[in-house]
Protein backbone atom coordinates (compact mmCIF):
# COMPACT_ATOMS: atom_id res chain seq x y z
CA UNK A 1 0.00 0.00 0.00
CA UNK A 2 1.63 2.90 -1.02
CA UNK A 3 0.65 6.11 1.16
CA UNK A 4 1.43 9.85 -0.53
CA UNK A 5 0.43 13.19 0.73
CA UNK A 6 -1.50 15.11 -1.49
CA UNK A 7 -0.83 19.03 -1.67
CA UNK A 8 -4.51 19.44 -3.08
CA UNK A 9 -6.36 17.57 0.30
CA UNK A 10 -3.41 18.80 2.53
CA UNK A 11 -3.60 15.18 4.18
CA UNK A 12 -1.59 11.70 3.15
CA UNK A 13 -3.71 9.28 0.86
CA UNK A 14 -3.53 5.60 -0.11
CA UNK A 15 -2.82 5.48 -3.97
CA UNK A 16 -6.08 3.93 -5.59
CA UNK A 17 -5.18 4.49 -8.77
CA UNK A 18 -8.15 5.07 -10.93
CA UNK A 19 -7.88 2.15 -13.46
CA UNK A 20 -7.13 -1.13 -10.96
CA UNK A 21 -3.49 -2.25 -11.51
CA UNK A 22 -2.02 0.53 -13.67
CA UNK A 23 -0.93 3.96 -12.98
CA UNK A 24 -0.25 7.06 -14.49
CA UNK A 25 1.55 10.04 -13.61
CA UNK A 26 2.28 13.32 -15.25
CA UNK A 27 5.15 15.71 -13.78
CA UNK A 28 6.11 18.83 -15.49
CA UNK A 29 9.53 18.99 -17.28
CA UNK A 30 11.62 21.95 -18.86
CA UNK A 31 11.64 24.85 -20.92
CA UNK A 32 14.54 23.88 -22.95
CA UNK A 33 16.51 26.97 -23.84
CA UNK A 34 19.99 26.22 -21.79
CA UNK A 35 21.19 23.21 -18.94
CA UNK A 36 19.59 22.22 -15.88
CA UNK A 37 20.32 23.79 -12.73
CA UNK A 38 20.85 21.38 -9.83
CA UNK A 39 17.44 22.77 -8.59
CA UNK A 40 16.11 21.39 -12.29
CA UNK A 41 16.95 18.42 -11.04
CA UNK A 42 15.07 17.80 -8.00
CA UNK A 43 12.07 16.79 -9.00
CA UNK A 44 13.35 14.67 -11.46
CA UNK A 45 15.20 12.50 -8.90
CA UNK A 46 12.12 12.33 -7.11
CA UNK A 47 9.76 11.33 -9.35
CA UNK A 48 12.36 9.02 -10.66
CA UNK A 49 12.23 7.02 -7.39
CA UNK A 50 8.43 7.06 -7.48
CA UNK A 51 8.48 6.21 -11.07
CA UNK A 52 10.60 3.16 -9.83
CA UNK A 53 8.42 2.09 -6.71
CA UNK A 54 5.32 2.29 -8.51
CA UNK A 55 6.95 -0.33 -11.53
CA UNK A 56 8.30 -2.27 -8.76
CA UNK A 57 4.80 -2.53 -7.31
CA UNK A 58 2.40 -2.56 -10.16
CA UNK A 59 5.05 -3.92 -13.00
CA UNK A 60 6.99 -2.09 -15.47
CA UNK A 61 4.24 -1.91 -18.05
CA UNK A 62 1.50 -1.00 -15.69
CA UNK A 63 2.78 2.18 -15.48
CA UNK A 64 3.12 5.47 -17.84
CA UNK A 65 5.06 8.27 -17.00
CA UNK A 66 4.90 11.37 -18.63
CA UNK A 67 7.48 14.20 -18.29
CA UNK A 68 7.08 16.84 -21.13
CA UNK A 69 9.41 19.67 -22.84
CA UNK A 70 8.36 23.47 -23.05
CA UNK A 71 9.84 24.18 -26.41
CA UNK A 72 7.92 27.12 -27.18
CA UNK A 73 8.31 29.88 -24.92
CA UNK A 74 9.92 33.64 -24.80
CA UNK A 75 12.65 32.50 -23.26
CA UNK A 76 13.87 30.08 -26.21
CA UNK A 77 12.71 33.20 -28.51
CA UNK A 78 15.09 35.84 -26.69
CA UNK A 79 18.17 32.58 -27.18
CA UNK A 80 17.42 32.55 -30.50
CA UNK A 81 17.35 36.57 -31.05
CA UNK A 82 21.24 36.89 -29.06
CA UNK A 83 22.81 34.30 -30.78
CA UNK A 84 21.04 34.34 -34.25
CA UNK A 85 20.28 30.30 -34.34
CA UNK A 86 17.22 28.13 -35.56
CA UNK A 87 15.31 28.09 -32.36
CA UNK A 88 14.96 23.85 -33.75
CA UNK A 89 18.69 24.00 -33.43
CA UNK A 90 18.64 24.96 -30.05
CA UNK A 91 15.95 23.18 -28.10
CA UNK A 92 17.12 20.11 -29.73
CA UNK A 93 20.65 21.10 -28.33
CA UNK A 94 19.39 21.23 -24.88
CA UNK A 95 16.98 18.50 -24.98
CA UNK A 96 20.06 16.57 -25.87
CA UNK A 97 22.02 18.06 -23.20
CA UNK A 98 19.08 17.65 -20.74
CA UNK A 99 19.39 13.58 -21.31
CA UNK A 100 22.94 13.42 -21.10
CA UNK A 101 22.46 15.00 -17.51
CA UNK A 102 19.90 12.95 -16.11
CA UNK A 103 20.85 10.13 -17.46
CA UNK A 104 24.23 10.53 -15.40
CA UNK A 105 22.01 11.08 -12.24
CA UNK A 106 20.22 7.63 -13.15
CA UNK A 107 17.01 8.99 -13.91
CA UNK A 108 14.99 6.51 -16.41
CA UNK A 109 13.31 7.97 -19.04
CA UNK A 110 9.97 8.63 -18.88
CA UNK A 111 7.50 6.28 -20.54
CA UNK A 112 6.42 9.43 -22.89
CA UNK A 113 8.30 12.80 -23.31
CA UNK A 114 6.25 15.32 -25.42
CA UNK A 115 7.28 18.53 -27.02
CA UNK A 116 4.57 21.38 -26.97
CA UNK A 117 5.36 22.05 -30.49
CA UNK A 118 3.86 18.67 -31.12
CA UNK A 119 0.44 19.05 -29.60
CA UNK A 120 -0.39 22.67 -31.05
CA UNK A 121 -3.77 21.44 -32.42
CA UNK A 122 -4.84 19.96 -29.02
CA UNK A 123 -4.52 22.90 -27.32
CA UNK A 124 -6.58 25.20 -29.71
CA UNK A 125 -8.98 22.29 -29.19
CA UNK A 126 -9.30 22.80 -25.79
CA UNK A 127 -8.70 26.87 -26.14
CA UNK A 128 -11.60 26.68 -28.15
CA UNK A 129 -14.17 23.94 -25.58
CA UNK A 130 -13.10 26.87 -22.74
CA UNK A 131 -14.67 29.69 -24.98
CA UNK A 132 -17.85 27.30 -25.85
CA UNK A 133 -18.27 26.81 -22.50
CA UNK A 134 -18.22 30.67 -20.96
CA UNK A 135 -14.48 29.77 -19.30
CA UNK A 136 -12.42 31.94 -21.77
CA UNK A 137 -12.81 34.79 -24.06
CA UNK A 138 -10.98 36.74 -27.11
CA UNK A 139 -9.68 40.27 -27.17
CA UNK A 140 -6.89 41.92 -29.35
CA UNK A 141 -5.79 38.80 -30.92
CA UNK A 142 -5.05 37.07 -27.26
CA UNK A 143 -7.38 34.53 -25.56
CA UNK A 144 -7.30 34.67 -21.75
CA UNK A 145 -9.04 32.55 -19.16
CA UNK A 146 -11.74 34.16 -17.33
CA UNK A 147 -10.36 33.22 -13.53
CA UNK A 148 -13.51 34.36 -11.74
CA UNK A 149 -15.22 31.61 -13.70
CA UNK A 150 -14.02 28.96 -11.91
CA UNK A 151 -15.20 29.19 -8.25
CA UNK A 152 -12.43 26.04 -7.34
CA UNK A 153 -9.25 28.78 -8.48
CA UNK A 154 -7.02 28.62 -5.54
CA UNK A 155 -7.86 25.46 -3.72
CA UNK A 156 -4.32 24.25 -4.41
CA UNK A 157 -2.64 27.03 -2.53
CA UNK A 158 -5.11 27.72 -0.65
CA UNK A 159 -5.44 31.65 -2.01
CA UNK A 160 -8.46 33.43 -2.58
CA UNK A 161 -8.31 35.46 -5.96
CA UNK A 162 -8.19 38.28 -4.07
CA UNK A 163 -5.68 37.79 -2.12
CA UNK A 164 -3.92 36.44 -5.00
CA UNK A 165 -3.31 39.44 -6.64
CA UNK A 166 -2.65 42.02 -3.66
CA UNK A 167 0.19 39.13 -3.30
CA UNK A 168 1.62 38.66 -6.58
CA UNK A 169 2.57 40.27 -8.90
CA UNK A 170 0.50 39.90 -12.23
CA UNK A 171 0.19 41.07 -16.06
CA UNK A 172 -1.50 44.15 -16.01
CA UNK A 173 -3.28 44.21 -19.29
CA UNK A 174 -6.11 46.54 -21.37
CA UNK A 175 -7.46 43.61 -22.70
CA UNK A 176 -7.93 41.30 -19.45
CA UNK A 177 -11.01 41.75 -17.60
CA UNK A 178 -9.62 40.93 -14.91
CA UNK A 179 -6.17 41.45 -13.47
CA UNK A 180 -5.81 37.53 -12.62
CA UNK A 181 -6.91 36.24 -15.79
CA UNK A 182 -4.55 34.35 -18.26
CA UNK A 183 -3.51 33.70 -21.49
CA UNK A 184 -4.07 30.89 -23.27
CA UNK A 185 -3.07 31.73 -26.89
CA UNK A 186 -1.06 35.12 -27.89
CA UNK A 187 -0.28 36.78 -31.74
CA UNK A 188 2.76 36.01 -32.99
CA UNK A 189 4.88 38.81 -35.10
CA UNK A 190 6.31 37.49 -38.22
CA UNK A 191 10.26 36.70 -35.94
CA UNK A 192 8.71 34.51 -33.43
CA UNK A 193 6.74 30.97 -34.12
CA UNK A 194 3.12 31.10 -34.68
CA UNK A 195 0.55 29.02 -36.06
CA UNK A 196 -2.53 29.53 -37.53
CA UNK A 197 -6.05 29.89 -35.24
CA UNK A 198 -9.24 30.87 -35.11
CA UNK A 199 -7.66 33.89 -33.22
CA UNK A 200 -5.00 34.53 -36.46
CA UNK A 201 -1.27 33.52 -36.15
CA UNK A 202 -0.28 32.69 -32.53
CA UNK A 203 1.23 30.84 -30.02
CA UNK A 204 0.19 29.19 -26.80
CA UNK A 205 0.51 30.29 -23.55
CA UNK A 206 2.71 28.10 -20.78
CA UNK A 207 -0.17 26.55 -18.86
CA UNK A 208 -2.09 25.27 -21.65
CA UNK A 209 0.27 22.98 -23.01
CA UNK A 210 0.59 21.20 -20.03
CA UNK A 211 -3.14 20.21 -19.88
CA UNK A 212 -3.58 19.31 -23.41
CA UNK A 213 -0.61 17.02 -23.68
CA UNK A 214 -1.84 15.17 -20.34
CA UNK A 215 -5.39 14.70 -21.37
CA UNK A 216 -3.79 13.41 -24.79
CA UNK A 217 -1.47 10.82 -23.22
CA UNK A 218 -3.21 10.01 -19.79
CA UNK A 219 -7.32 11.33 -20.02
CA UNK A 220 -9.42 13.58 -18.73
CA UNK A 221 -7.95 12.21 -15.25
CA UNK A 222 -4.77 11.02 -14.38
CA UNK A 223 -3.38 9.67 -10.51
CA UNK A 224 -0.82 11.74 -10.04
CA UNK A 225 0.39 15.11 -11.20
CA UNK A 226 3.88 16.04 -9.46
CA UNK A 227 6.54 18.97 -10.08
CA UNK A 228 7.93 21.94 -8.00
CA UNK A 229 6.87 23.77 -5.33
CA UNK A 230 7.76 27.32 -7.34
CA UNK A 231 5.01 25.58 -9.92
CA UNK A 232 2.49 25.46 -7.42
CA UNK A 233 0.94 29.04 -8.04
CA UNK A 234 0.16 30.10 -10.84
CA UNK A 235 1.35 26.91 -13.16
CA UNK A 236 -0.25 24.56 -11.51
CA UNK A 237 -3.60 26.53 -10.29
CA UNK A 238 -3.88 27.24 -14.04
CA UNK A 239 -3.78 23.68 -15.09
CA UNK A 240 -6.21 22.92 -12.88
CA UNK A 241 -8.51 25.43 -13.82
CA UNK A 242 -8.47 25.46 -17.39
CA UNK A 243 -8.67 20.98 -17.62
CA UNK A 244 -11.68 21.11 -15.48
CA UNK A 245 -13.12 23.50 -17.41
CA UNK A 246 -12.79 22.19 -20.27
CA UNK A 247 -13.60 18.76 -19.27
CA UNK A 248 -16.09 19.02 -16.67
CA UNK A 249 -16.67 15.28 -16.49
CA UNK A 250 -12.95 14.84 -15.37
CA UNK A 251 -11.14 16.00 -12.22
CA UNK A 252 -7.48 16.41 -14.02
CA UNK A 253 -5.31 14.71 -10.98
CA UNK A 254 -6.24 12.85 -8.13
CA UNK A 255 -2.70 13.21 -6.50
CA UNK A 256 -0.55 16.64 -6.26
CA UNK A 257 2.55 16.25 -5.19
CA UNK A 258 5.40 19.40 -4.53
CA UNK A 259 8.98 18.80 -3.82
CA UNK A 260 10.49 21.75 -2.15
CA UNK A 261 13.75 23.95 -3.03
CA UNK A 262 16.92 23.02 -3.38
CA UNK A 263 19.49 25.93 -1.31
CA UNK A 264 23.42 25.46 -1.85
CA UNK A 265 25.88 26.01 1.80
CA UNK A 266 22.85 26.79 3.54
CA UNK A 267 22.26 29.61 1.26
CA UNK A 268 19.73 30.16 -1.74
CA UNK A 269 21.06 29.62 -5.23
CA UNK A 270 21.72 32.75 -6.99
CA UNK A 271 24.29 33.70 -9.40
CA UNK A 272 24.81 36.87 -7.87
CA UNK A 273 26.03 34.97 -4.63
CA UNK A 274 28.47 32.88 -6.91
CA UNK A 275 26.27 29.61 -5.82
CA UNK A 276 24.55 28.65 -8.44
CA UNK A 277 25.73 25.22 -10.51
CA UNK A 278 24.06 23.64 -13.15
CA UNK A 279 24.08 19.59 -13.10
CA UNK A 280 27.13 19.45 -15.78
CA UNK A 281 29.21 21.66 -13.70
CA UNK A 282 28.95 19.21 -10.60
CA UNK A 283 29.77 16.95 -13.23
CA UNK A 284 32.40 18.67 -14.41
CA UNK A 285 33.93 19.80 -11.16
CA UNK A 286 34.20 15.51 -10.51
CA UNK A 287 31.02 15.04 -8.65
CA UNK A 288 29.65 11.51 -10.00
CA UNK A 289 26.45 11.38 -11.08
CA UNK A 290 25.40 8.14 -8.74
CA UNK A 291 26.98 10.54 -5.62
CA UNK A 292 24.61 13.77 -6.87
CA UNK A 293 21.64 11.39 -6.90
CA UNK A 294 22.64 9.84 -2.89
CA UNK A 295 22.50 13.33 -1.79
CA UNK A 296 19.40 14.45 -3.35
CA UNK A 297 17.88 11.05 -1.50
CA UNK A 298 19.17 11.88 1.52
CA UNK A 299 16.86 14.57 2.37
CA UNK A 300 12.93 14.01 1.92
CA UNK A 301 11.36 15.31 -1.35
CA UNK A 302 8.42 17.55 0.61
CA UNK A 303 11.06 19.13 3.04
CA UNK A 304 13.85 21.59 1.82
CA UNK A 305 17.27 20.49 0.78
CA UNK A 306 20.73 21.76 1.25
CA UNK A 307 23.47 20.53 -1.20
CA UNK A 308 27.15 20.63 0.54
CA UNK A 309 30.03 19.58 -0.17
CA UNK A 310 30.46 17.52 3.29
CA UNK A 311 26.96 15.87 1.99
CA UNK A 312 28.61 14.72 -1.25
CA UNK A 313 31.80 13.02 0.70
CA UNK A 314 29.52 11.20 3.06
CA UNK A 315 27.99 9.92 0.14
CA UNK A 316 30.88 9.03 -1.74
CA UNK A 317 32.19 7.05 0.98
CA UNK A 318 29.20 4.76 1.64
CA UNK A 319 28.78 4.24 -2.18
CA UNK A 320 32.63 3.28 -2.38
CA UNK A 321 32.37 0.79 0.61
CA UNK A 322 28.97 -0.48 -0.91
CA UNK A 323 30.39 -1.14 -4.24
CA UNK A 324 33.63 -2.74 -2.87
CA UNK A 325 30.99 -5.00 -0.64
CA UNK A 326 28.19 -6.02 -3.74
CA UNK A 327 31.05 -6.38 -6.16
CA UNK A 328 30.83 -9.70 -8.55
CA UNK A 329 26.98 -10.06 -6.01
CA UNK A 330 24.35 -11.45 -7.90
CA UNK A 331 21.01 -9.19 -6.82
CA UNK A 332 18.97 -10.70 -4.44
CA UNK A 333 15.79 -10.12 -2.88
CA UNK A 334 14.12 -6.02 -2.21
CA UNK A 335 14.57 -5.21 1.61
CA UNK A 336 10.51 -5.49 2.86
CA UNK A 337 11.75 -2.28 4.51
CA UNK A 338 13.05 -0.33 1.84
CA UNK A 339 9.91 -0.84 0.14
CA UNK A 340 7.89 0.26 3.51
CA UNK A 341 9.92 3.51 3.30
CA UNK A 342 8.99 4.12 0.11
CA UNK A 343 5.91 3.10 0.43
CA UNK A 344 5.16 5.79 3.10
CA UNK A 345 5.64 9.26 0.90
CA UNK A 346 8.35 8.19 -0.95
CA UNK A 347 10.88 8.56 2.34
CA UNK A 348 14.13 8.05 0.86
CA UNK A 349 16.10 9.06 3.65
CA UNK A 350 14.56 6.20 5.61
CA UNK A 351 15.39 3.68 2.61
CA UNK A 352 18.86 5.20 2.86
CA UNK A 353 18.49 4.07 6.61
CA UNK A 354 17.89 0.82 5.80
CA UNK A 355 20.51 0.26 3.42
CA UNK A 356 23.61 0.97 5.53
CA UNK A 357 21.87 -1.40 8.32
CA UNK A 358 22.01 -4.01 5.17
CA UNK A 359 25.46 -2.99 4.68
CA UNK A 360 26.62 -2.89 8.50
CA UNK A 361 24.98 -6.87 8.21
CA UNK A 362 27.12 -7.73 5.13
CA UNK A 363 23.82 -8.49 3.30
CA UNK A 364 25.28 -7.52 -0.15
CA UNK A 365 22.95 -9.36 -2.27
CA UNK A 366 19.93 -7.40 -0.45
CA UNK A 367 21.85 -4.08 -0.33
CA UNK A 368 22.43 -4.54 -3.80
CA UNK A 369 18.95 -5.05 -4.68
CA UNK A 370 17.59 -2.81 -2.70
CA UNK A 371 20.01 -0.02 -3.72
CA UNK A 372 19.10 -0.63 -7.18
CA UNK A 373 15.41 0.37 -6.46
CA UNK A 374 16.30 4.12 -6.17
CA UNK A 375 18.56 4.12 -8.73
CA UNK A 376 22.23 3.34 -6.63
CA UNK A 377 24.68 1.22 -7.21
CA UNK A 378 23.50 0.45 -10.89
CA UNK A 379 26.20 -0.40 -13.31
CA UNK A 380 25.98 1.75 -15.85
CA UNK A 381 26.70 4.57 -12.79
CA UNK A 382 29.27 2.52 -11.40
CA UNK A 383 32.17 3.78 -13.63
CA UNK A 384 33.95 6.47 -11.23
CA UNK A 385 34.47 4.04 -8.30
CA UNK A 386 36.36 1.52 -10.67
CA UNK A 387 39.31 4.06 -10.73
CA UNK A 388 42.30 2.75 -8.47
CA UNK A 389 45.60 3.65 -8.45
CA UNK A 390 48.51 2.83 -5.53
CA UNK A 391 48.60 6.03 -3.75
CA UNK A 392 51.30 4.54 -1.24
CA UNK A 393 54.49 5.94 -3.28
CA UNK A 394 53.05 9.40 -2.50
CA UNK A 395 52.20 8.56 0.95
CA UNK A 396 55.56 7.39 1.67
CA UNK A 397 57.06 10.50 -0.25
CA UNK A 398 54.37 12.79 1.98
CA UNK A 399 55.52 10.84 4.83
CA UNK A 400 59.36 10.89 4.25
CA UNK A 401 58.65 15.20 3.72
CA UNK A 402 56.95 15.28 7.41
CA UNK A 403 59.84 13.25 8.87
CA UNK A 404 62.39 15.74 7.53
CA UNK A 405 60.15 18.61 7.96
CA UNK A 406 60.28 17.46 12.22
CA UNK A 407 64.06 17.98 12.34
CA UNK A 408 64.51 21.17 10.01
CA UNK A 409 61.29 23.03 10.96
CA UNK A 410 60.80 23.98 7.53
CA UNK A 411 57.27 22.38 6.49
CA UNK A 412 56.79 24.30 3.02
CA UNK A 413 57.84 20.69 1.07
CA UNK A 414 54.70 18.68 3.13
CA UNK A 415 52.72 21.42 2.35
CA UNK A 416 53.28 22.06 -0.83
CA UNK A 417 52.84 18.09 -1.75
CA UNK A 418 49.76 18.30 0.15
CA UNK A 419 48.53 20.61 -1.85
CA UNK A 420 49.00 18.98 -5.10
CA UNK A 421 47.44 16.38 -3.57
CA UNK A 422 44.60 17.87 -2.92
CA UNK A 423 43.96 19.50 -6.16
CA UNK A 424 44.33 15.70 -7.29
CA UNK A 425 41.17 15.02 -5.19
CA UNK A 426 42.96 13.69 -2.74
CA UNK A 427 41.61 13.37 1.17
CA UNK A 428 45.08 13.23 3.00
CA UNK A 429 44.89 11.95 6.67
CA UNK A 430 48.17 12.56 8.90
CA UNK A 431 48.56 11.23 12.30
CA UNK A 432 50.99 9.80 14.43
CA UNK A 433 50.30 6.64 13.05
CA UNK A 434 51.18 7.72 9.53
CA UNK A 435 49.71 9.16 6.49
CA UNK A 436 47.09 7.94 4.80
CA UNK A 437 45.82 8.77 1.05
CA UNK A 438 42.26 8.31 0.09
CA UNK A 439 40.49 9.31 -3.75
CA UNK A 440 38.03 11.49 -2.57
CA UNK A 441 35.31 13.52 -4.04
CA UNK A 442 36.80 14.74 -7.88
CA UNK A 443 40.06 12.29 -7.76
CA UNK A 444 41.73 12.37 -10.95
CA UNK A 445 44.97 10.14 -11.19
CA UNK A 446 46.78 12.75 -14.09
CA UNK A 447 46.72 15.53 -11.74
CA UNK A 448 48.95 13.74 -9.18
CA UNK A 449 52.21 14.76 -7.99
CA UNK A 450 55.15 14.06 -10.15
CA UNK A 451 57.59 11.84 -7.35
Amino acid sequence: MIRLWNTRTRREEVLQPLQPGKVRIYVCGPTVYDRAHIGNARPVVVFDTLFRLLRHTYGDDHVTYVRNFTDVDDKINAKAAETGRPIRDITDETIGWYHADMDALGALRPTHEPRATEYIPPMIAMIEALIARGHAYAAEGHVLFDVRSFPGYGKLSGRSVDDMIAGARVEVAPYKRDPMDFVLWKPSTDDLPGWDSPWGRGRPGWHIECSAMSKALLGETFDIHGGGIDLQFPHHENEIAQSCCANPSGAFANIWMHNEMLQVEGKKMSKSLGNFFTVRDLLDQGYPGEVIRMVYLGTHYAKPMDWTHEKAQQAEAALRKWRALTKGVTPGAVSDAVVAALSQDVNTAGALAELHRLAAAGDAAGLLASAQLIGLLEPALGAWAEVTVDLSAHAAALAALRENAMQSKDFSGVDRMKSELTAAGVEVRMSKAGVELLPGTGFDPAKLPVL
